[in-house]
């Protein structure tokens, strides 16, 4: 087992957010899902053990408002695409001039955002747990969560919504900083995606539609191929086939 490092920087506007690496060669820059972090989608599961054992140093982030990064509560620490932003900074931070960069459900959505509007350049993408409906039609997706919050103290075992609920409360996650933060995420238009030329994994579970199309997301995609491992949408990121998917493509594509 390689051993796990954590480290601190300031993003651009001095928020103290948390990086996580392991493993040691060329850098896999590693996005977590809404509500969660690199523990929970990379680290507990074995996949970043899995990319570091394929011969590179996974870098995960953990997202404002996640894990062990800062919460503010601040409006102000909210701009428009604010986590594409602390993204930029991080890279920066770290002085990468060669990088993978991908991530799972609100990280593949960050990579895209990021790479379809030309701010990033990585020779190579992951996007897991995505479709086009997460990225064209996010605010509907987003209104799910917003309601999660507004009526968390309300929200019963029968609601469809307890799920997410019960997830949200599961890893502590501050509400005002949550609620603030998913007012920063516009919808990505899907004409932009012309910009991803770089090679891309698309890895997506086999019962995993809340994003909506996977296939059609990578269709849109100029150099991307799709993978399907087992699960819904929360359960895949768990499964190990996700890592495995990850460091067979990191390997055969280097």
């Amino acid at each position: 087992m390689s051993e796990l490092r954590t480290e601190y920087f300031e993003s651009f506007d001095g928020t103290r957010l948390a990086i996580h690496r392991i493993g040691e060669g060329s850098p896999v820059v590693m996005l977590h899902g809404l509500f969660s972090s690199a523990e929970m989608n990379w680290i507990k599961w074995g996949h970043a053990q899995k990319v570091a054992d394929a011969g590179f140093e996974a870098i995960m982030l953990d997202f404002r408002v996640h894990g062990q990064s800062d919460s503010p509560t601040d409006p102000d620490k909210y701009p428009a695409n604010v986590l594409v932003r602390d993204v930029i900074a991080m890279i920066e931070h770290l002085a990468f001039d060669s990088y993978v960069l991908g991530g799972f459900s609100l990280g593949a959505r960050t990579t895209l955002h990021a790479v379809a509007n030309n701010l990033l350049e990585p020779e190579r993408i992951i996007i897991g747990g995505m479709g086009t409906s997460g990225l064209g039609e996010w605010q509907k997706r987003s209104a799910h969560f917003k309601r999660v919050i507004d009526e968390f103290d309300t929200i019963t075992k029968d609601d469809p919504a307890y799920y997410s609920r019960q997830f949200l409360k599961s890893q502590g996650v501050n509400r005002v900083a949550a609620r603030l933060l998913l007012d920063t995420m516009p919808d990505l238009d899907l004409a932009l995606l012309s910009n991803v030329t770089m090679p891309t994994l698309v890895v997506c579970g086999d019962e995993d539609r809340d994003n909506g199309s996977a296939q059609e997301l990578t269709d849109l995609l100029p150099n991307a191929i799709y993978v399907e491992t087992p699960g819904n949408h929360l359960m895949s990121a768990t499964k190990p086939e996700m890592g495995d998917a990850i460091a067979k493509w990191l390997a055969e594509t280097v």
